[in-house]
């Protein structure tokens, strides 16, 4: 079993242990010390990173009570090594889980909103609430939870027996765990079983911020960040509004107003162009069926096929094609990337669909399907698209 040090004291940043296993690894090597000062991953977390005599330790994990140092460098069983904490790390993650238990907290006090899902990941920490919270109630229990950082309040750590934890007025409760239980407290707030690593203040979290919010199975999901994550996170924002503020030439608290402003002009652009695009589109149209060939059934067949063009304008164009009795229609385009094929029936007329789209799919090396009366698909673009085309145009013209 090894030794917890960073249980009792969280700014213990080196230590001296002795080796009792290392075994390979797919990380290099796996050592357990008889002591650590390294948390591993747990409680909803991320782990510690740190060095063994120097070589790095990239991720510490727990198993049946032996925490597993992954590190590069072998070293003897039996032999004294120096552990030293990446404090950067572990003050981040200090930051974000104990803001946690503040935000937890306040939601729980403000708004009967229980935390029943915590995550850590590299710059993004959520909680997951048994309720919808407004945003209006959500800056009010951000607004809270800060108070508390910025009143400083003592953050101890004891251990009671499950026996004791009844009569304490906490958070919440796992009836499920017995024996010795670790109770995180914040003075005059917060108290709950964790097993993290906690500042011995709240004001060492420096500052709680929710980033953002969004509707999770019957409940909300929270994200935010804190301390140095929360105040990076701010400053590229700030950067990226500034930014906007400069392309759209205004000010930054007009940015939205502007956005606002050129998404109407880009919505008229758009239906004027939709309205050139149907007259282009009429007059390809007749001049299709001014010269369709005629297949083997007596059908028209008409092709068309576009470069640079979008799947609105290609069903629209479909459309019109089709409207023209006995025709078997075929729309070809080159969008980015793609080469995308629709394919349908005029009334009356006689044709498979799902048997040009089949072709297509070999020609473009694509996936599509549909019926025989309308079908669709699309493949990776290739310099002989068009060349392609015309492949699928005789095969049309021959059905």
């Amino acid at each position: 079993m090894t030794e917890k040090l960073y249980e009792q004291d969280s700014f213990l940043k080196e230590c001296e242990a002795t080796v009792e296993e290392c075994e390979t690894a797919p990380e290099g090597y796996a050592i357990v010390l008889d002591r650590s000062v390294l948390f591993p991953e747990g409680g909803g977390q991320l782990s510690d990173t740190g060095a063994i005599n120097g070589a790095p330790v990239t991720a510490v994990k727990e198993w049946k009570g032996k925490i597993i140092n992954y590190c590069r460098q072998a070293f003897p069983v039996g032999s004294k090594v120096k552990v030293t904490l990446d404090w950067q790390t572990r003050l981040d993650h200090m930051q974000q889980h104990c803001g946690e238990h503040m935000l937890s907290y306040a939601f729980w006090k403000l708004c009967g909103a229980n935390n029943v899902g915590f995550h850590m990941g590299e710059r993004l920490v959520t909680i997951d609430l048994d309720k919808e919270v407004t945003l209006e109630e959500a800056m009010k229990a951000e607004d809270f939870a800060n108070r508390q950082v910025w009143d400083n309040r003592p953050v101890t750590v004891c251990y009671k027996p499950h026996t004791e934890v009844a009569r304490i007025p906490m958070r919440k409760k796992n009836e499920k765990i017995t024996g010795m239980l670790r109770l995180v407290s914040i003075e005059g707030s917060d108290i709950c079983t964790c097993c993290g690593t906690h500042p011995a203040a709240t004001g060492t979290v420096g500052l709680i911020k929710i980033t953002r919010m969004e509707k999770h199975k019957a409940g909300t999901r929270v994200e935010f960040l804190c301390g140095r994550w929360a105040l990076e996170d701010a400053r590229r924002k700030m950067l990226w509004i500034q930014e906007a503020g400069n392309h759209l030439s205004t000010s930054e608290d007009k940015v939205m107003a502007a956005i606002g402003k050129m998404e109407g002009e880009i919505a008229s652009l758009k239906e004027q162009l939709r309205a050139k695009t149907g007259q282009l589109q009429e007059g390809e149209v007749q001049a299709l069926a001014a010269g369709a060939p005629v297949n083997q059934a007596g059908c028209k067949v008409l092709v068309a096929v576009e470069d640079g063009y979008d799947p609105k304008s290609a069903k629209a164009l479909l459309n019109r094609l089709t409207a023209i009795p006995g025709s078997v229609a075929a729309v070809v385009y080159h969008s980015g990337d793609r080469v995308n094929y629709l394919f349908g029936l005029g009334e009356g007329a006689r044709g498979d669909c799902k048997a040009a789209v089949q072709k297509a799919n070999e020609l473009f090396s694509g996936k599509g399907g549909g019926k025989p009366a309308s079908a669709q698909g699309g493949g990776a673009y290739s310099k002989d698209w068009r060349d392609k085309a015309e492949e699928l145009k005789k095969f049309l013209q021959a059905m």
